[in-house]
């Protein structure tokens, strides 16, 4: 089968299309024929071996991807059977080739009104989102929730799913495209971050402050985001791209929290739950992923250069 291999850490460079064997899954797997991969600004941390925990080498990236079943392991016949459409949280294996092995437990149902492509658009995006949300915000009907950075495919995941819990829904982008993606998502308002004095609108607009803000790029905003905040309100971080200084007596007279979140730290009962609600989602309509780009295998360096750049108004996803 044809696979991304990683020799070494580095550049996109060390992305190499190869010619490997296809794996085989064990007792409490299956493997998934893969029809689309989902390529996620960590795996270009991992790539460059910049990330906390890291692969040994050579490893195969991606944990992202949609496809079909085509057989199973010992004790999943009854669980899983070929011929079933699947999408991945993570794999055993790496999502960057033709196969995949994943546990039993990585793959979820994918309904036929889902394209393999939207699929692949899911995994991390749509479960951070949820996690953001609901288990580490606590987020709860009738709240103010700002998606800060929410044109990409983690924001676009969180206003559709905030949305339909009934929370007030803002957002932030920097195109226009971005701004009237996040209307058509159902923003009462979306705000453009990189206009002066947006931070004073937002104020003048959402009286009180948010409830909870969902962040991307925390050293660049979380500072303001406590002066935005609620009485009570949280700030959950999802992405940050170094560090920040801030006045810890922000988060007194309001009493407000700053809070993470790392997918390496979700427990088996908070995977459950999350991709049993993503999956209800699904089906009822109020959660449809967005693909922006489709690239060939082959491309992955390429889909890791434009990954990291602002703009990308939904999923970049590799075909096979």
């Amino acid at each position: 089968m044809k696979a991304i291999r990683v020799q070494s850490f580095g550049g996109e460079e060390v992305l190499e299309l190869v010619e490997c064997d296809t794996p085989s899954p064990g007792a409490g797997e299956v493997l998934v024929r893969v029809s689309a991969i989902g390529v996620n600004p960590v795996e270009t941390y991992i790539r460059a071996g910049t990330y906390p925990l890291l692969p040994s080498l050579p490893y195969t990236p991606g944990g992202n991807m949609a496809g079909t079943v085509i057989g199973c392991g010992a004790g999943v016949e009854q669980q899983w059977l070929p011929g079933d459409r699947v999408y991945s949280a993570s794999t055993r294996t790496g999502a960057y080739a033709e196969y995949a092995v994943c546990a039993a437990d990585q793959v979820f149902p994918l309904p036929d009104i889902i394209s393999f492509q939207q699929g692949a658009a899911l995994g991390i995006p749509a479960a951070t989102a949820w996690r953001g949300l609901f288990i580490r915000g606590g987020g709860r009907t009738g709240e103010r929730v700002l998606v800060h950075g929410a044109s990409g495919s983690v924001g676009q995941a969180a206003l559709q799913l905030a949305r339909a819990a009934g929370m007030e829904v803002y957002g932030t982008a920097g195109t226009d495209e971005g701004l009237s993606l996040l209307q058509q998502l159902g923003a009462r308002v979306a705000f453009n971050h990189r206009s002066q004095g947006y931070v004073e609108e937002m104020k003048e607009k959402v009286a009180g402050g948010f409830d909870l803000i969902l962040e991307m790029l925390a050293n660049v905003n979380l500072e303001r985001d406590l002066d935005l905040l609620a009485p009570k309100g949280r700030v959950v971080i999802i992405g940050s791209r170094g560090r920040i200084e801030i006045d810890p007596r922000a988060t007194m007279g309001k009493e407000t929290d700053i809070r993470g979140l790392s997918g390496f730290a979700c427990t088996s009962e908070e995977m459950a739950r999350t991709y049993r609600a993503i999956g209800l989602a699904l089906e009822d309509g109020s959660l449809v992923p967005i693909v922006s780009r489709e690239m060939p295998l082959a491309k992955a360096p390429e889909a890791h250069r434009l990954v990291m750049q602002s703009g990308n108004c939904g999923k970049i996803v590799l075909i096979l």
